[in-house]
């Protein structure tokens, strides 16, 4: 298993006219390789993890994607591309952050190089999940 973590700082938008900054950390795993894992507040008393896929984070960065409990779109583009992207996590009481789409993007080639898209499934033992879910 090979693992592969950015740390970072994102803006939370508490309201329109009030954001903390606040330490976040995205992590990706070979041996869970559909999954990126976002730990916001990483050094807080109460840090925040959510699980989604490693494809809606890269396509919500390009466009916005998503439905439910994770939102991701692109936000104030530059002329290259979006400087930040918006994740919004939760149902009923959703969050709204802003984090800065280069150092993902490129986290997010490494993520790709390791295992690259559409083979994620090619070392999974069907027979042995087949068990697991009997």
């Amino acid at each position: 298993m090979r693992q592969s973590t950015l740390a970072l700082r994102i803006t939370y938008r508490v309201s329109f006219s009030f954001s903390l900054r606040l330490n976040c950390e995205l992590s990706y795993r070979t041996d869970d390789p559909l999954a990126v894992t976002v730990l916001i507040g990483r050094t807080g008393l109460r840090p925040v993890r959510w699980v989604f896929g490693r494809d809606l984070l890269a396509e919500g960065m390009a466009a916005r994607c998503g439905d439910g409990e994770v939102v991701i779109w692109p936000s104030r583009a530059d002329g290259d591309g979006p400087a930040h992207f918006c994740l919004r996590i939760g149902d009923a009481r959703t969050a709204l952050f802003e984090i800065p789409a280069a150092p993902v993007a490129a986290w997010l080639d490494g993520t790709y190089a390791m295992v690259p898209r559409g083979t994620e499934l090619e070392g999974a033992d069907w027979n042995r999940l087949l068990q697991l879910a009997e």
